[in-house]
C-alpha cells in the first residue's frame, strides 16, 4: 500500500465559524486570521493506491463554480487537484474510486466538471466509481435550511446520473485494510476512513478534527448541526485513538499534513506533528 497527499489549493473561512464558541483571542495564535476575520485553510485530499486500485479521498472545492461563488472563499496557492496528481505520476483516468468523506462542497467540487462546451457536466474520474453512504446522500439530496447552501446539486446530482455512485455502510470494509466509520455531528453519516497497514492505522479526519488546532474536545466548529454530538464523538475517538496509536491526517490544516497523539493533563494533545511523507508504513 502506497499513500500520497494530494493537495488541491488553498481557501478562506471565516476563524469565528471554524472554531465556534472558542475566543477568537484563543484561536486567532493557532490560525490567524487576515483583516476580514477569514483565516487560510488546506483543501487536502489523500490518494491510497493498492494491488490494482488507485482510491481518491476526497478531492476539494473544483473548477466549475462562477467567479462570484468562488469570490467568497479566496482561493488561492498553486495546488490543484490534476496537478498535484501529475506531480505524484497519475492522471484522473487512472482513478479507481473516488470516496466522498460528505458531500459538502470543499470536499467533493472537484468530482464533476463541465463538459468542453460547458453545456453540462461529466464526471472528473470516468473510470471510478464513486463511493458515499444511503443515509448521507439523502441528506444531501433532500438537504435542510441550514446546510442547503454546502449541497450543490451540480457536485452531486451528475455523479447519481452517471452510474458511477455506489453506498457503503458503516463498519465496511471498502477493501482490507481500508474501513469505514460514520459520525453524525458535523453533518448526517460523514465517514472516516480508517486506513491500516504494516500495524499502523491512519485515519483521514475530514471534518470531525479539520486541523491540529481542533483536537482539544471543545474547539468545535459552528458549522456542525449537532455540535454536542461533536463533543462526544471527538471525545470517544482521540480517547482510543491513543490507545491505539493512530495516526491523523488532516485535510483543511494550512500547515500540517499529519499527527500522532499523546495524552496530557489537559486532555488528549498532538504529539509529533509531521508531514505524510515522513509517517513510515
Amino acid at each position: 500500500m502506497k499513500l500520497f497527499t494530494i493537495d488541491t489549493g488553498f481557501f478562506k473561512l471565516d476563524g469565528g465559524a471554524m472554531f465556534g464558541v472558542v475566543p477568537k483571542s484563543i484561536w486567532n495564535k493557532l490560525n490567524p486570521a487576515d483583516e476580514n476575520n477569514m483565516c487560510t485553510w488546506a483543501m487536502r485530499c489523500l490518494l491510497v493506491q493498492e494491488g490494482n486500485r488507485l482510491v481518491l479521498i476526497d478531492n476539494g472545492i473544483g473548477e466549475k463554480q462562477d467567479k462570484k461563488f468562488l469570490s467568497y472563499y479566496y482561493l488561492h496557492g498553486d495546488d490543484t487537484l490534476e496537478k498535484s496528481l501529475k506531480k505524484n505520476g497519475f492522471a484522473p483516468e487512472d482513478i479507481t474510486d473516488v470516496f466522498l468523506t460528505h458531500l459538502h462542497f470543499d470536499h467533493c467540487g472537484g468530482s464533476v466538471k463541465w463538459n468542453k462546451d460547458k453545456t453540462g457536466y461529466e464526471l472528473t474520474f470516468p473510470n471510478a466509481t464513486y463511493w458515499s453512504n444511503e443515509k448521507h446522500w439523502r441528506s444531501a439530496v433532500n438537504p435542510n435550511a441550514r446546510e442547503k447552501a454546502s449541497f450543490l446539486k451540480e457536485n452531486i446530482l451528475p455523479i447519481e446520473e452517471s452510474g458511477h455512485l455506489k453506498f457503503i455502510d458503516d463498519g465496511e470494509e471498502l477493501f482490507p485494510g481500508f474501513k469505514v466509520f460514520c459520525v453524525y455531528g458535523h453533518t448526517e453519516a460523514m465517514m472516516l476512513p480508517h486506513i491500516s497497514f504494516n500495524g499502523k492505522t491512519l485515519v483521514y479526519m475530514a471534518d470531525l478534527i479539520p486541523s491540529v488546532g481542533h483536537i482539544p474536545v471543545p474547539f468545535v466548529m459552528a458549522y456542525d448541526m449537532r455540535p454536542l454530538v461533536t463533543l462526544e464523538e471527538k471525545k470517544l475517538f482521540l480517547e482510543h485513538a491513543v490507545k491505539e496509536n493512530y495516526i491523523l491526517f488532516f485535510e483543511h490544516d494550512r500547515i500540517n499534513d499529519s499527527c500522532t497523539l499523546k495524552m496530557t493533563e489537559r486532555g488528549v494533545r498532538e504529539d509529533k506533528v509531521m508531514p505524510l511523507a515522513d509517517v513510515r508504513f
